[in-house]
Parts: C-alpha cells; sequence; structure tokens
C-alpha cells in the first residue's frame, strides 16, 4: 500500500486490499462510505494509470459497486472521483439511501459526521468479508 494522504489517514480506515487498489471506510457513520485508492504514487487523475490499471480499476469499482448493491441495498451509489481537498487519486463509492441524512443533495458537508464505534467497522468489515467469501475473487487479497 502507498502512502495514504494525511486526509485519508485522518478520516479512514484501511479494510484491505485488491490487486490495485486499497479499500479504505470513511469514518462516517451517516452512510456506507468507501474509498478505493489505487496502489501508485504520484497519480492525481484517472487518465495518469496505465491503460492496464485504468482497466483494473474498472473491474474492482465494478466489482466492488456489486458488493455494495447486494450487501446494503441502496437506493443509488454514488461514485465520484473529485480529488479539490485530497489531490491523491481516490474514487468514492456511497450506498445512498432516500431516507439517508442528506438525501438527494451532495453528502459533503451536509451533516454532522457521525464516527463510527469499534463493533460498527468491526460490523461492516464482517459483511464484506461474508459477501467476498460468498463471490470469490481473485481481486481482494485481504480484509
Amino acid at each position: 500500500m502507498i502512502t495514504l494522504h494525511p486526509q485519508l489517514e485522518k478520516d479512514c480506515f484501511v479494510l484491505g486490499e485488491f490487486s490495485l487498489c486499497s479499500l479504505l471506510l470513511l469514518n462516517d457513520a451517516n452512510y456506507p462510505w468507501f474509498i478505493l485508492l489505487p496502489n501508485r504514487e504520484n497519480i492525481t487523475e484517472i487518465h495518469q494509470l496505465s491503460t492496464e490499471d485504468q482497466q483494473q480499476l474498472m473491474t474492482e469499482s465494478m466489482f466492488f459497486s456489486h458488493c455494495l448493491e447486494q450487501v446494503f441495498q441502496p437506493d443509488k451509489l454514488n461514485i465520484a472521483a473529485l480529488g479539490n481537498v485530497v489531490p491523491q487519486l481516490h474514487i468514492h463509492h456511497i450506498a445512498r439511501f432516500t431516507s439517508d441524512a442528506s438525501w438527494p443533495a451532495p453528502v459533503w458537508g451536509a451533516v454532522t459526521i457521525r464516527p463510527y464505534s469499534n463493533e460498527q467497522v468491526d460490523s461492516v468489515k464482517n459483511q464484506l468479508l461474508s459477501w467476498f467469501e460468498q463471490n470469490p475473487s481473485q481481486l481482494f487479497h485481504n480484509l
């Protein structure tokens, strides 16, 4: 895993590794909010990745999106690579619900952050791990 940008290090839990990306959980229990972080140094944009890495990123993002749909059953998935605050390339995967704290508005700064308890983090990890075990893939290495 590459060095996390200080903001990601402050705001996230590292859950595991895909072939290309680290899987992070944003410490905000208002939403199931995850980040895929390609393990490549000095990359700020998707087009800066090699063609092979671009394809791998898409494969991992789609695999994880399917996981989120199955595990959390959201009304909508928000997937975005913004980088306005954290220039290090990272892709947000947020499960959104019509009942969530800021629906239908964007999540950034909409409501006060609710940090996860250790038990909640473990619960999220266990839900993902269960899905990964039921849907084996060479993509995910550890959780």
